[in-house]
């Protein structure tokens, strides 16, 4: 079973899947959708569901430093929710503090542009969520 990792930000959701041993993540693609409109991805989430035989979802799970959940962690818990109701698979929501930080430095030791950067921002980060679960487990 692969798992799909997700971080959900307020116009796109970069996207990460494990092998299918559950051992590495792998950056797939960054979709662009309205937050505003919950079921905006739900196209391109089903089909990359089927196309790679997804078990179960990691959601980013942005809290703040003193480890409250704000605005942007509520929504990512509407997600995650919402990813269950519609596409049917177990989600788990990750703490995913300073992942997108993490991530800039990532591509930014690596001397990737400015635009590159941000082309991929949010599928690297997707990546070191889903890495992070994966390593726990």
């Amino acid at each position: 079973m692969k798992i799909i990792g997700l971080d959900v930000g307020s116009k796109t959701i970069g996207v990460a899947v494990s092998d299918a041993l559950g051992w590495t993540a792998q950056g797939l693609t960054t979709i662009k959708w309205d937050e505003n409109d919950i079921g905006s991805a739900d196209t391109s989430l089903k089909q990359i569901i089927a196309d790679h035989e997804i078990g179960k979802a990691i959601v980013g799970l942005p809290k703040n430093m003193n480890n409250t959940i704000g605005e942007r962690g509520e929504a990512s818990q509407r997600y995650a929710q919402h990813i269950e109701d519609v596409h049917g698979i177990p989600t788990i929501l990750w703490d995913e503090r300073l992942t997108t930080i993490a991530a800039e430095r990532v591509l930014l030791e690596a001397d990737v542009s400015r635009k590159k950067r941000k082309k991929v921002i949010d599928k690297m980060a997707a990546i070191m969520i889903l890495q992070g679960y994966l390593d726990q487990k």
